[in-house]
């Protein structure tokens, strides 16, 4: 009797295990995904939050570059009308050189008939 009754408890216990993994694997199953639907979900708003605060930061770029061009062109306008209105070739020569300048791959040689060296690769 005592061998017959460990046997039902096995048994039961067999049967009971089955169960709960035909219960346990399909639920986990659907957890995982939507643990895996919610972490997508998080990386999408966030990579949606970093392009819009890039867009931002560019548009503000921009608008200080707008009104940096603003001040530059009022600047060049006094300097026309300081100039006489009307532009010299020391001045003409004068704005090349300052652009020159700020290129830092340009090597600025002068030369007798003041022409620009554009090429030198030997």
């Amino acid at each position: 009797m005592n061998r017959l009754f460990v046997g039902l408890i096995v048994g039961f216990a067999v049967i009971l295990f089955i169960a709960f993994c035909m219960w346990a694997f399909p639920t986990y199953g659907v957890w995982s995904q939507e643990m895996r639907g919610r972490a997508e979900l998080a990386r999408a708003t966030q990579s949606k939050q970093i392009m819009m605060i890039h867009a931002q930061a560019m548009l503000e770029a921009e608008e200080f570059n707008a009104k940096a061009e603003v001040v530059r062109a009022r600047g060049m306008a006094e300097a026309m009308e300081i100039e006489g209105g009307s532009l010299t070739m020391m001045y003409i020569y004068y704005l090349w050189v300052r652009t020159m300048a700020g290129n830092p791959n340009i090597v600025y040689i002068a030369t007798e008939a003041s022409l620009p060296i554009l090429e030198l690769r030997r």
